[in-house]
């Protein structure tokens, strides 16, 4: 175990409680066990009245700065304190605990089941000691209950992490408020509340995707399968688009009213920071007002990067594509990102004749393999690519199309020009300057932060607008959530952004979670990391004589100096979110490639292919897969 200051640990009840004496009875084992780690000094009543009178009408649950200890009527009540100064009471409850110093109170535990999950953690292992969950130590923020500002939490931001941070806040007994207001984009696009998942991000792309899956699976599948269907079929975008938007203003709807249930203040101003505790909120009128708060959370998320080139005005973004009122045509995308590639996917896919134009690499910061194997899929399912070049000028002619002049000197028209070159945190009129602690990237204007907190110390940040995090909607959202519970009940465990799986959903998706292979060779050495890989064809592609092409690929990396710990697993193929999620708990858990050797695999899947693997690269062995 790591050298951890000791804990204190307070538990109070009544003597005669069972629940009481199964959390004190596991707590003293605990003591016992690690007397240098843990100290646990025992409060207990002789009666539940006595016990009641002291928590409640005496007031010392509401000493306790969480939220969650001012409802709490049930034994035990445990809570962790900087000192031992309290023995036990024997009944009689000494001055010092009735008034007790909140200084004292380091974090609020709970109750029976709280207590026990507490120890549950503390003996569980992890890979740097047991010590149970890593913790965090922010630096003061000056709130206090009585801080006399419009707030306790301002949320700048009503997307995905913002709304989860502020439902929770409010759960935890805080008065908070989202601040919500989307500036148009350069091509005069908006949506509502929801932030760029649910409006112009991964709703409405994997939606989008599917269709495309559908129409693949309708040309290439139904013959094979003895469907009849149409020799062609006609995309229809307006339908396809209509039906999109109307999901997307429902899940609009239910975010404002799940605001409402919990008790969440929602403003649809655009705020301006005049000071550490104040902003400047402007609506679509123009007026404005401030609006004061003991705490803000910056949760604006990124906008993308525009075309920097003579006519650049001209390309829409990712912010635009879901919700054009007519059929892109023949469409260009600029750019290698994830973003760039699925939509060309997609676009390719309803039919749509569709180019990618790549500066350098696809999918930069990805296993290259799998990049690779991604861009010969496309290729393969007609997607061009022009390599190597960039758009040096668009020009919009009389017929409606855009001439683009590339930086190899060829010219092609195109009725659409999507750019997806990357993104940047939309920081820029938030009033920062205002708040020069406040550290920014000047590359791509995110925010420098110490687990969320910025450098004025009561003005946090979470997701894609903090610098290092990784853009993805269920990261955002699981810091909020972390971020709520250090702020307003006295947690300490800090975001844990390793090993965090995701997926690329290009024509043939790309789940991953871990090290690619290049890095992992960077940091461990390539004299200790082996690859298991192993191609295949999918069942549901195997009688389709139009896929007979098409192959899946898997690859798992390990180290061989440490047992043979799995240090990422990569799988290309059908369904790879699906396949990829449950991967990801196994990869938190400090896995070895033997834990996936003893997994009986579930028959005929696609992930049945990443427990069976047996060829190295090392070997120099054929990696296509065989038969049952």
């Amino acid at each position: 175990m790591s050298a951890n200051p000791q804990k204190i640990l307070h538990i109070a009840g009544w003597s005669t409680c069972g629940f009481y004496k199964r959390a004190s009875t596991v707590l003293a084992s605990l003591s016992t066990l690690f007397p240098n780690k843990i100290k646990v000094v025992d409060h207990t009543f002789p009666s539940r009245a006595e016990y009641r009178a002291w928590l409640i009408d005496g007031g010392f649950r509401d000493k306790v700065i969480d939220a969650r200890a001012h409802n709490h009527a049930s034994s035990p009540f445990t809570w962790i304190a900087t000192s031992a100064s309290v023995g036990n009471l024997r009944g009689v409850a000494p001055e010092s605990l009735l008034n007790p110093d909140p200084a004292d109170i380091e974090s609020f535990i709970g109750g029976c089941d709280d207590t026990l999950e507490w120890c549950r953690l503390f003996c569980s292992p992890s890979s740097s000691d047991n010590d149970g969950p890593d913790e965090v130590t922010m630096a003061a923020d000056g709130h206090t209950t009585s801080h006399g500002y419009d707030y306790d939490l301002v949320v700048i931001g009503g997307g995905s992490g913002g709304l989860a941070t502020s439902k929770e806040a409010s759960a935890l007994g805080a008065k908070v408020a989202v601040l919500d207001y989307v500036k148009p984009s350069p091509a005069g696009s908006v949506w509502g509340l929801g932030g760029t998942c649910v409006n112009v991000g991964c709703i409405p792309k994997k939606l989008m995707h599917n269709a495309a899956l559908v129409n693949e699976s309708m040309h290439h599948d139904t013959a094979a399968f003895g469907i009849s269907a149409a020799e062609k079929t006609q995309h229809d975008w307006e339908n396809m688009r209509q039906n999109v938007q109307n999901h997307i203003r429902g899940l609009n709807f239910k975010y404002r009213v799940n605001l409402r249930e919990n008790e969440v203040n929602y403003i649809n101003k655009l705020g301006k920071f005049i000071d550490p505790h104040t902003i400047e909120v402007v609506d679509k009128n123009g007026e404005k007002s401030t609006i004061t708060s003991s705490r803000f959370l910056i949760a604006v998320g990124g906008r993308p990067t525009p075309l920097n080139c003579e006519g650049g005005d001209l390309a829409i973004s990712s912010d635009d594509i879901f919700s054009l009122e007519k059929s892109p045509g023949k469409t260009l995308c600029v750019g290698a990102s994830y973003i760039s590639l699925e939509c060309a996917g997609f676009l390719n896919g309803l039919g749509y004749d569709t180019t990618v134009a790549v500066r350098s690499i696809l999918l930069r910061g990805f296993d290259r393999e799998c990049a690779d194997k991604i861009g010969d899929f496309m290729k393969e399912s007609g997607v061009k690519f022009r390599m190597e070049v960039t758009p040096q000028k668009l020009e919009k002619l009389e017929n409606g199309k855009i001439n683009v002049t590339f930086s190899d000197g060829s010219q092609e028209e195109y009725d659409t020009v999507l750019c997806a070159i990357g993104r940047q945190a939309d920081t820029e009129s938030l009033g920062l300057e205002n708040i020069p602690q406040i550290e920014t990237n000047p590359k791509n204007k995110k925010i420098v932060c110490t687990h969320e907190q910025t450098g004025v110390p009561n003005i946090y940040a979470i997701g894609d607008v903090m610098e290092g995090c990784p853009e993805l909607t269920p990261v955002a959202i699981q810091a909020g959530l972390s971020l709520a519970n250090r702020l307003f009940a006295g947690s300490k465990e800090a975001m844990n952004y390793k090993k965090i799986a995701t997926t690329v959903f290009t024509p043939i998706e790309y789940g991953t979670i871990g090290y690619s292979e290049e890095d992992a060779i960077e940091k461990f050495g390539d004299e200790n990391i082996d690859v298991y890989h192993k191609e295949f064809i999918p069942l549901e592609w195997s009688i389709s004589e139009g896929r007979w092409a098409q192959k899946g690929f898997t690859k798992v990396i390990v180290n061989k100096s440490e047992g043979n710990e799995v240090l990422g697993i990569h799988y290309v193929g059908p369904n790879a979110g699906e396949v990829m999620q449950g991967y990801g708990v196994a990869m938190k858990k400090g896995i070895t490639f033997k834990d996936l050797e003893d997994t009986v695999g579930i028959h005929p899947t696609c992930s049945e292919e990443i427990v069976t693997l047996k060829v190295t690269k090392s070997s120099g062995a054929d990696a296509a897969a065989g038969g049952c």
